[in-house]
């Protein structure tokens, strides 16, 4: 215990009382796995931060891609059994199969 009242009071001393030098150190952003089974997204819905990444991964049997639902800005290639894609989601945006239009998928910043 001593020693990490004494590590925070190093770091206190070293950055001085202004700790904004610390909100410039970047932060990693995650990393999000969306698997495409069954005619389905999984998770459909997602909650993510802005600028994090995300994967879709078709297990599935037949091909599938992921298009922006709203204004069809962007599509992935046609994705076969396997196979995978990812994007860097700095928005709230739904998407779908343009394929098969029933599979929906819904992402939001938080």
């Amino acid at each position: 215990m001593k020693y990490l009242f004494k590590l925070s009071i190093s770091i206190v001393v070293f950055f001085g009382f202004n700790l904004s030098v610390l909100a410039q150190i970047p932060v990693s952003n995650s990393k999000h796995i969306i698997e495409i089974r069954n005619m389905k997204f999984i998770p459909s819905e997602l909650i993510i931060k802005k600028g994090d990444t995300v994967v879709w991964i078709n297990r599935d049997f037949f091909v599938h891609n992921i298009t922006e639902f709203d204004d069809k800005r962007w599509k992935s290639s046609n994705l076969a059994k396997g196979e995978s894609w990812s994007k860097v989601i700095n928005e709230n945006l739904n998407y779908y199969c343009s394929l098969h239009v029933t599979m929906k998928g819904k992402l939001t910043i938080e």
